[in-house]
């Protein structure tokens, strides 16, 4: 029997809340993304994990936030609980290994290609690893044509927000970037689930497992905090928010030393040889 499914039985709630919830994991990770490319190679992994682990929290948020209003008529949804966290490791391993790609290549050539490609494919094992944990009273089936387009979407947009990420223009640049990063998530997941159809069984054993309720606490509190806390290291590093280095390199120009220091013009004093008395009478006249 074909069951009835809703993925807004709570309207327009839950689509936004996940859109702000992709849009905010995008905007961190990849203005830690920015922010690598703006350091030392001894900082560079630190800040593309923190992206890394941001984007990932993120997209996992968003996909959970907005199944809370996915329903199927007379039919009661559980999740299992390992396979759920276990698409959280998934979306931050897979786009972490897009995002190092990047930021360690150059968002350019092959190697935006090739981050942009993991980042969507990361995005999308996440999406539909998580709706393997969902356990129904029936069978879930794909229409694969649409479950293609939905990958595709991610793919394209996460090449899109690597790409503006990599530019290093600025704050602004890169919020642009995370809202990209966020149609990307919620336009996969949405067509994803419109390849979706449920065929009820309407007679078998109740289903096991955590109800949306029951999992909607540990998201709020783990990936939220986690969240908070990345919004932190972001807001006061004013390198992150400017988008550029705070000392501007000296301009080289023909005739005029690369490093001339001229705020301590007393220093340049101490350099000169003390002249003793023998020294200053040798420069006396010898013929008088």
């Amino acid at each position: 029997m074909q069951g009835t499914v809703d993925g807004f039985s709570y309207g327009l709630v839950t689509p936004l809340v996940a859109y702000f919830m992709a849009c905010l994991g995008g905007a961190l990770g990849l203005r830690c993304t920015t922010r690598s490319m703006l350091v030392a190679q001894s900082w560079r992994p630190g800040w593309l994990a923190l992206g890394s682990a941001a984007i990932g929290s993120g997209i996992w948020t968003m996909h959970f936030v907005a199944m809370m209003g996915f329903t199927v008529r007379g039919v009661p949804i559980h999740y299992d609980k390992a396979m759920t966290y276990a698409s959280l490791a998934v979306a931050i391993i897979m786009v972490g290994i897009g995002i190092f790609i990047v930021g360690y290549r150059g968002a350019r050539g092959t190697a935006l290609f090739t981050g942009g490609t993991i980042t969507g494919l990361g995005i999308a094992s996440m999406h539909y690893l998580g709706m393997a944990s969902m356990s129904l009273d029936g069978k879930l089936q794909y229409n694969t044509v649409t479950v293609g387009i939905s990958v595709a979407i991610a793919m394209a947009a996460a090449t899109a927000a690597l790409w503006a990420a990599g530019q290093v223009r600025g704050f602004l640049w890169s919020v642009g970037a995370s809202l990209v990063m966020g149609l990307a998530v919620s336009g996969m997941h949405y067509t994803g689930m419109a390849a979706l159809s449920v065929h009820v069984h309407g007679a078998a054993e109740p289903a096991t497992g955590q109800s949306p309720a029951s999992l909607l606490a540990p998201m709020l509190i783990g990936p939220l905090a986690f969240l908070l806390l990345a919004g932190v290291v972001v807001m006061f590093d004013p390198l992150m928010v400017m988008g550029k280095p705070t000392v501007v390199p000296v301009e080289q120009k023909p005739g005029i030393p690369a490093h001339t220091h001229l705020r301590h013009p007393a220093h340049r004093l101490r350099l000169r040889p003390h002249r003793t008395p023998e020294h200053q009478e040798s420069r006396t006249p010898q013929n008088r």
